[in-house]
């Protein structure tokens, strides 16, 4: 279903396009989703569609993360994408959400931190609350913990590639590739380095650092 930004606290220029598999969206659920993507469009003015994909999987073992949401925002030149998998769609709604908004809010930051050209001082009580806030986010599950192809495999062979996927990309800086892996919600992110051309990977460490690899030709 495509839901043009009818609701009067969407922008005009916004379109949400919500679809389901092995489910179907009632209005009154698409409704909500419409109210509750309107503040995440607040936060990045440059997004003009949302892509939102409803799932529920038939696995009585997996009653609890039965229904999955996901959430792909697409902006001026850049994606953000958060998925959840919940007992209802509400709580995958929900939780989908809160990870959008979380991303995007980094993001924000981290871009005004690069364009000031420095970082703010901190307070004692904003440093702790960060502190908080991060480990709080490190308690939540990761989309990852879970193989999301596992039922789609027939022959379950140990070391089997199930998917592929090729993206272009042009050379950006660290900080871009920072903030890229925020907006899409991984773990990991690939890229050309634009100081020497060559690829790259920035990854999440433990406690609240980053890593980068780096590839050079012997």
């Amino acid at each position: 279903m495509t839901t043009p930004a009818g609701n009067e606290s969407l922008s005009p220029d916004v379109k949400v396009n919500i679809t389901g598999r092995n489910v179907e969206v009632p209005d009154h659920f698409a409704e909500r989703v419409n109210s509750k993507l309107a503040k995440i469009a607040r936060l990045d003015p440059t997004l003009t569609f949302f892509h939102v994909e409803l799932q529920h999987e038939r696995n009585p073992r997996r009653a609890d993360e039965s229904d999955r949401i996901q959430i792909t925002a697409t902006g001026k030149g850049h994606i953000a994408r958060a998925e959840a998998k919940e007992d209802s769609f509400y709580a995958a709604l929900e939780t989908a959400l809160s990870r959008m908004e979380r991303s995007l809010r980094k993001v924000k930051a981290r871009r005004s931190i690069s364009l000031s050209g420095h970082r703010a001082p901190m307070s004692t009580s904003e440093a702790v609350a960060g502190l908080i806030t991060e480990a709080e986010e490190a308690k939540t599950e990761s989309q990852y913990d879970h193989d999301p192809y596992a039922d789609q495999v027939e022959d379950v062979l140990p070391g089997q590639v199930v998917r592929t996927k090729e993206h272009p990309a042009r050379p950006m800086s660290v900080d871009e590739a920072l903030s890229e892996m925020e907006l899409v919600g991984h773990d990991f992110y690939l890229f050309i380095n634009e100081e020497n051309n060559q690829p790259s990977v920035v990854y999440r460490r433990h406690a609240f650092d980053y890593g980068l690899i780096s590839l050079t030709a012997e």
